[in-house]
């Protein structure tokens, strides 16, 4: 029962660090990409 448990634990921290690493990718993506959106947001509305 033991051993049930540290793998049911086991795979939560690897669920865990890959959501870790997928949110540092997505802020990475949205620091770099960030300005270049806003702007194009910007442009779109000037052009409304």
């Amino acid at each position: 029962m033991f051993r049930k448990m540290q793998k049911r634990g086991q795979g939560l921290v690897e669920y865990a660090l890959i959501l870790v690493l997928v949110a540092i990718v997505i802020i990475i993506i949205l620091s770099v990409l960030g300005p270049a959106i806003g702007n194009v947001f910007s442009l779109v509305i000037t052009n409304i």
